[in-house]
């Protein structure tokens, strides 16, 4: 991609064209995991475009992940125009604003896509969220939310779980939060084979593939 574009991993459907997902990834940065989940989009059909929050660096490790984190949150106002800039690009692909933008999250990905489903509200109809959370004031939105939450997460325990659904509630956005017993944080991500939930993953998937196509126009 040129330097005039978000850095990232683009993947497009064997039509070329599809509703754009914008993907956010978790705190492990834009890995081969965020990659995968992107062309398994493109084969449903969707123009998916995973965002490369850190600009570059890679981990697999909690404690490098735990650096990179904080490091991020430091620069939110360069991530957020990152995030903008990554819309540009997915409206520039999509040639049409009818559908929207829909935007997956995943933990650290999560706070981003909630937080531009507030600043982008023109832009975005859709959000995905797995195990994250984000900012509370979703009064200028406009998109439909669905979520994704272990059952055992200390990084998410239940009361960023009811923030949450208080803070949806109150702006009055649809939205549906699921929980999968028996999973930790990271349930969905095959690469985190201490966590990864084979069942929950595949139903998150299912739930998501409906949640996305619901919101696609009649073609």
């Amino acid at each position: 991609m040129s330097h005039t574009q978000p850095s990232g991993f683009l993947a497009l459907p064997p039509s070329g064209k599809g509703r754009p997902v914008l993907v956010l990834h978790a705190w492990w940065g834009l890995n081969d995991t965020i990659k995968a989940f992107c062309n398994r989009l493109a084969e449903a059909g969707f123009v998916a475009f995973a965002l490369d929050l850190y600009r570059g660096p890679v981990t697999d490790q909690i404690a490098e992940a735990e650096k990179l984190a904080p490091e991020l949150d430091a620069n939110v106002n360069r991530a957020r125009a990152d995030i903008a800039a990554a819309i540009q690009l997915l409206k520039g692909l999509a040639g049409s604003d009818e559908a929207g933008i829909a935007v997956i999250g995943f933990s650290l990905g999560a706070f981003y896509a909630l937080d531009a489903s507030a600043n982008h509200s023109d832009a975005i109809r859709s959000v995905v969220f797995f195990y994250g959370t984000g900012p509370a004031d979703f009064a200028q939105s406009k998109a439909s939310y669905l979520g994704h939450y272990a059952g055992n997460d200390p990084y998410e325990p239940q009361e960023n779980i009811d923030y949450i659904t208080e803070a949806l509630t109150s702006a009055d956005r649809p939205f549906t939060i699921y929980q999968y017993s028996g999973t930790g944080h990271w349930f969905f991500e095959p690469d985190r084979v201490d966590a990864y939930n084979e069942a929950a993953a595949k139903l998150a998937w299912d739930r998501t593939l409906a949640f996305l196509r619901l919101s696609q126009p009649v073609t």
